[in-house]
């Protein structure tokens, strides 16, 4: 009996925990929303990564590890984000149909709560942003395995748009079909960078099995699901998303396997302290042209996160040049090196300042 009750007390107490943090959670939207009210009256960004850094980093001193901070951080994210979006919903467009990697990555980014939009190619996420049909696009940008999304990077010079922020989300790809048996998988479908990130688990375990590349790994997994024959290489959110069975899990070919995510929007964020810098570059047809803007670069003592040649479409011969900078276009060092890159080069473009996901920290370390 005693025991009983004492379960029976610790449990109301529970309950009544729970109310408090229930009432604490609408007035900590209350408040969002009146914050809202006066940014809106002074035209400031709804979106201040800087404050939402400082809440983090606050919340992790004070918890002195007591509860998991994988956790903690998840559980706020989800808070901090519902609270922003409940000043305005935000609408996000990605490469679908759901439960994509893009997808994944979004949620991952946003929260559950944010308007998601599902569309059928890279290009009509930075179109739909462009024309301000959706406050916000995701796209991938490079994978540390099978390196540069082509297809992202040279959108860039085709649609004005602006980086808003960058997801690295590690990847696990599965096989998935809809019994969950091996034998029942006559061919094998996904992204081409999918397929090619499982190439050689597929060569060893099924090498007699057809592989199909399709736009993405959502429209794999919606074919799986409709088709008993069919197995897909897809996310977790898949296999909810489309009531799948797991045949292996982690088939991937290496560990560590990340995809780095850009968010698109019309206006790049506020500095934080921690940002990274993207511009586009055209050089002038003259020797030592790239050694000149490395150069400069490092004289200034600018960190080149990374670098990126694309050839220009219709110029045979003639390449743009992606690069990312640490630091935020407000930087001094930053804003003249940009002065300086936009009068000798060919053509300049500054695609947008933005927090550093290795600094985010969204998984409660780097990435």
């Amino acid at each position: 009996m005693t025991s009983k009750a004492n379960i029976s007390h610790v449990r109301d107490r529970i309950d009544e925990i729970d109310d408090t943090i229930l009432d604490l959670l609408k007035e900590r939207l209350e408040c969002a929303l009146t914050i809202g009210e006066l940014k809106n009256e002074t035209k400031r960004a709804k979106w201040d990564p800087q404050r939402e850094l400082e809440i983090y980093n606050r919340l992790r001193q004070k918890n002195q590890e007591v509860f998991p901070y994988k956790a903690l951080h998840s559980i706020f994210h989800e808070i901090i984000t519902t609270c922003r979006l409940s000043q305005r919903k935000a609408t996000v467009a990605y490469l679908g149909p759901e439960a994509t990697f893009t997808h994944q990555a979004g949620v991952k980014y946003f929260g559950q709560s944010a308007d998601y939009r599902p569309l059928e190619a890279i290009v009509e996420v930075f179109q739909e942003v462009e024309k301000e049909r959706v406050q916000y696009g995701i796209v991938p940008v490079e994978n540390s395995i099978e390196g540069a999304v082509t297809s992202s990077l040279d959108s860039f010079f085709n649609y004005k748009v602006q980086i808003c922020g960058e997801i690295q989300l590690p990847i696990t790809h599965n096989l998935v079909c809809r019994s969950g048996n091996l034998e029942d998988i006559q061919t094998v479908a996904s992204h081409a960078q999918g397929l090619a990130q499982c190439r050689e688990w597929l060569r060893k375990n099924l090498p007699n099995i057809p592989t199909l590349p399709v736009f993405s790994t959502g429209a794999a997994a919606q074919m799986a699901a409709n088709n008993p024959n069919v197995g897909a290489i897809a996310s977790d959110l898949a296999v909810t998303a489309y009531d799948l069975q797991v045949v292996v899990k982690g088939i991937e070919d290496y560990q560590g396997n990340t995809t780095r995510f850009l968010v698109l929007g019309k206006q790049s964020p506020q500095k934080s302290g921690a940002d990274k810098t993207s511009v586009l570059l055209g050089l002038i047809n003259r020797p030592g042209a790239l050694n000149e803007i490395l150069t400069i670069l490092s004289a200034k003592n600018i960190d080149l996160a990374k670098i990126e040649s694309r050839p220009t479409k219709g110029k045979q011969w003639k390449y743009l040049f992606f690069l990312d900078m640490i630091g935020h276009m407000d930087d001094p060092v930053i804003h003249e090196a940009c002065n300086i890159l936009q009068q000798i080069c060919a053509y300049f473009e500054w695609l947008g300042s933005y927090p550093r996901a290795d600094n985010i920290d969204f998984n409660g370390g780097a990435f």
